[in-house]
This record gives structure tokens, C-alpha cells and sequence, in this order.
């Protein structure tokens, strides 16, 4: 059993990554119950009087140094690095980017919480993904069971071995590994959805490939939950308790959406247009259970396929514009 957590706990969580889907969603969740929030960004920092309130910008070189003095007072920082896994094809420049982007800015991060002093050093949240795994098709995977192999199983190993400073220097550090993020603006199934609101989708390959899912909202909250257990260390599955087929999901999706999902994709199309991107993703199938989360009492808002998908409908008529139907 875990601690009680006010629901307003007065800390500092520094975020890199603060403007992407996850970063975002993380910063308005914290801020919302009271934290304040350090987005580390590239650029020069804004004014505070151009910032959301509880917001203060410091810039870093991902590939180069961070100052620990920025961590002052920071209770946590969670590291979002990285290009998008699945934005393009996976070409041998794009590979060599997809590991530079994760490995330097990890590491730059790490260097950074280990040079803090031991009394006031933030806990490390590093984000990985369920990559680290394989294709592992009907098997049940728990944080405890071993990588796989692959590009991106590869990738996610070396991506968690880059926070080794910080946990050499005694920082409490964790590995999330995000699954697929259903999101009203796009993630992993931003492309899906598309095709699903023209009555396009339908079966990636067989369809029977596992999909280990959760909502933003739960992500946003498990992150949370993370930032304030720091007794949770180690790897960390960030999923819903209940993988379900991409067969099950687009289904799922086109009842939501009111359309069709019958269309197939056969596996040898989607190998000869997505390369190996394919096979280690869209193809793959991870059947991951968020044992470590689940043992720590944390609850989800959207459990199943029904409720995710009925949040997900309710959010995006209110993200619409106005007089968009």
C-alpha cells in the first residue's frame, strides 16, 4: 500500500517535453491541483507575463549541459524526449535521430539530477514505451518480463540505460513505458481516427495483434501518482488494465464515430509502405499489464475500451470549433 496524497501538494515538477501531447496534458494536470511547473525548453525562455499561470520557463541544449542550479526546489522532472516514433518511415538517418534525440537529452537530464545536491536531488521520470518488449503476441508481459528484440525494443533499452548518472548518484528514478495513448488530438492513433471518420479503418494485418491502451486523462493521472510515490522506482507500464486486439480498438473507435471499420490492411501492404516501422509497431503485438501501478493502488478513470472511447467522443466535441458539427 501507498501513501495518501493531498489533492494539492505545493510541488515544483520540472517537465522537458512540456509542449507535446503527453508534456501538455502533464502540465495542465499538475497545475491544476496546485503544483507549479518548469518547462525546459530549447529556445530563450519567455517572461512570466507571457506564461499560463504557475508556469516559468529555463532553457537547456538537450546534447549539452543543463545547470543543476534550474532543478532548485524541483521535487521531480520528467523527461518526454524524443522525435516521433511513428511521424515517418523508418529510413537509416531517421533511426540514427530517433536514438540521438532520446539517448542525449536523457543523459543530459540525468548528469543534471545527479550533480544536485543528495538532500534536495528531484526524483528522475524517464519516459520508454512498451517497444521495450517486442512483438510478443498472446503473452502476458509485466514489468518483469525480459526485452525483446528489435529496433525499438533495442532502442527502449538503451533509452532507460541512459539515466544511469542519476540512479548511480542514489536519485530515485523511474522508467515509464507509455503504451498507446488514445487522445482527442492525435498520438498514435491520430491517423487511425482519421480513417475511422471516413469509414476507412478496419483490421491492421490480422487485427489479433495485441494494443496496450490508455487514455491522456490516465496518463496525465498516472504520471501524477508517479511524481508523488517516489518509493515506485524502476520500470513502469503505463497502460490500462486491459489490453485489447487492434481488431477490438478500431471497433471500438467506429461504434464511437458511427462508422464501419471493415476496411483491411493486409500485413505485406503495410510492410512494403511502412517499412519496418510496421513490423515493430503497427504489427507488433504487446499484451502489457500495468502490474506495478495496479499494486500501488492507483485507480483509472477509463478502465475499458467502452469508457475510453466514450471520454474520447466527449472530448473532442468540445475541443470542436464552434458550428463544426
Amino acid at each position: 500500500m501507498t501513501e495518501p496524497v493531498p489533492s494539492s501538494t505545493g510541488r515544483t515538477v520540472a517537465i522537458n517535453g512540456a509542449s507535446g501531447l503527453i508534456g501538455s496534458a502533464l502540465s495542465a494536470a499538475l497545475r491544476g491541483r496546485g503544483d507549479q511547473v518548469v518547462h525546459l525548453v530549447r529556445r530563450a525562455p519567455r517572461a512570466s507575463g507571457g506564461l499560463e499561470p504557475g508556469v516559468r520557463e529555463v532553457q537547456w541544449s538537450p546534447g549539452g549541459e543543463l545547470d543543476p542550479a534550474a532543478l532548485d526546489g524541483v521535487s521531480a522532472v520528467v523527461n518526454l524526449a524524443g522525435a516521433g516514433i511513428g511521424d515517418q518511415r523508418w529510413s537509416d538517418a531517421r533511426k540514427r535521430l530517433l536514438v540521438s534525440s532520446r539517448l542525449e537529452s536523457t543523459g543530459t537530464i540525468a548528469r543534471a539530477v545527479a550533480a544536485c545536491a543528495p538532500d534536495t536531488r528531484p526524483r528522475l521520470l524517464s519516459s520508454s514505451a512498451v517497444g521495450y518488449y517486442g512483438d510478443r503476441g498472446d503473452d502476458v508481459l509485466t514489468e518483469e518480463s525480459d526485452p525483446g528484440d528489435g529496433f525499438l525494443a533495442n532502442l527502449c533499452r538503451d533509452w532507460e540505460a541512459a539515466t544511469w548518472p542519476a540512479e548511480r548518484a542514489g536519485a530515485s528514478v523511474v522508467h515509464f513505458r507509455t503504451g498507446i495513448v488514445i487522445s482527442p488530438r492525435g498520438g498514435a492513433l491520430g491517423r487511425l481516427m482519421l480513417l475511422a471518420r471516413f469509414g476507412l479503418a478496419g483490421p491492421l494485418g490480422r487485427g489479433k495483434q495485441y494494443w496496450s491502451w490508455i487514455t491522456l486523462h490516465d496518463h496525465a493521472r498516472a504520471l501524477t501518482f508517479l511524481v508523488d510515490h517516489p518509493s515506485l522506482t524502476g520500470a513502469v507500464n503505463l497502460t490500462g488494465p486491459h489490453p485489447d486486439t487492434q481488431a477490438d480498438v478500431v471497433r471500438a473507435l467506429g461504434d464511437e464515430l458511427h462508422r464501419p471499420t471493415l476496411l483491411p490492411a493486409p500485413g505485406f501492404a503495410l510492410r512494403l509502405g511502412l517499412g519496418e516501422l510496421a513490423q515493430d509497431m503497427v504489427l507488433a503485438s504487446q499484451r502489457v499489464l500495468p502490474q506495478v501501478l495496479s499494486e500501488a493502488g492507483f485507480s483509472w478513470d477509463h478502465e475499458d475500451l467502452s469508457t475510453a472511447m466514450t471520454w474520447l467522443g466527449h472530448a473532442q466535441r468540445e475541443a470542436a470549433p464552434a458550428g463544426r458539427d
